[in-house]
């Protein structure tokens, strides 16, 4: 007589959506932090794989950008960097270098959900990894680019105050802001297709609605509260703070940035959690 044989049991995973607004799986998004590093990694390969110039255009963009605006606005229209001992275009190149980081990441943010209907409809993530990873790109065209901006500012004689040790802490307010838009943005696009013609357009106009060409000094003091009701406003300004000497902090402009930085985020997350359930059968 043979012995029983022992059945081995398998543990099965039931994934259930989850009804109203509710915070995402932390839990779970921490699981498969290694998916955000292998998507944004393969992100980052596919920008510039078989490519002419490679990551020199990540330099080449905000150079021939401030180069052109220097013609134009420095020397044609007489802007100033409004800092004394600042030449207009190490004012202008610091600015398009973090504008065009800005500009890029809400680009790829928004459009990362649309553009991942072959995998959102076939194996089960948390949702939040794809917008996450679409950040690794810009982030590493933004250290290219940033570190050759500094260049360009010792080039011109120019030596950034010491609050310049700071400038790490610039990358975690900007990803808040981005990802602010990105995710009420992204999970838009997956339902409204024609949401990425908005964006571009939008985004063209922040280039002149935001000092990134001309300092925010410029602004008549009675349209200030307005104009700073831009959250890139309170970002370009602590840049500027931390790389420009003369320049002061923007505690009033930073205080709304981070106001409505946090709205967004929380908003954007309620928001990208819900629509994440209609997301396989809309795409």
């Amino acid at each position: 007589m043979s012995a029983p044989t022992a059945r081995a049991s398998s543990a099965v995973t039931v994934i259930e959506a989850r009804t109203g607004l509710a915070w995402p799986d932390w839990r779970a998004l921490w699981a498969h932090r290694e998916l955000i590093y292998v998507l944004g990694r393969r992100d980052v390969s596919v920008r510039y794989k078989q490519s002419f110039v490679g990551a020199l255009w990540a330099v080449m963009q905000p150079l021939l950008l401030a180069g052109v605006f220097s013609l134009f606005f420095g020397v044609l229209a007489h802007i100033d960097s409004g800092r004394p001992g600042v030449p207009y275009p190490v004012f202008a190149v610091l600015g398009m270098v973090t504008w065009l980081f800005f500009t890029s990441a809400v680009l790829l943010v928004s459009g990362s959900t649309a553009s991942s209907s072959s995998l959102l409809s076939k194996v089960y993530f948390p949702r939040l990894v794809i917008p996450l990873a679409a950040l690794m790109a810009p982030i590493v065209d933004y250290a290219i680019a940033f570190c050759v901006a500094l260049v360009v500012t010792l080039a011109y004689g120019v030596v950034p105050p010491l609050q310049i040790v700071l400038i790490p802490l610039l990358v975690p307010l900007l990803l808040a802001v981005i990802l602010g838009f990105g995710l009420w943005l992204s999970a838009l696009q997956v339902k409204y297709r024609d949401i990425g013609n908005v964006v571009s357009f939008v985004l063209l106009i922040g280039l002149f609605i935001t000092p990134i060409v001309y300092p925010f000094s410029h602004i008549p003091e009675e349209y200030h509260l307005v104009y700073g009701l831009n959250p890139m406003v309170g970002v370009m300004e602590l840049m500027r703070w931390m790389t420009l000497p003369g320049s002061e902090f923007p505690l009033s402009l930073l205080v709304v940035t981070f106001v409505e930085t946090t709205v967004l985020i929380v908003t954007g997350i309620l928001y990208y959690g819900r629509a994440e359930r209609s997301f396989a059968d809309v795409i």
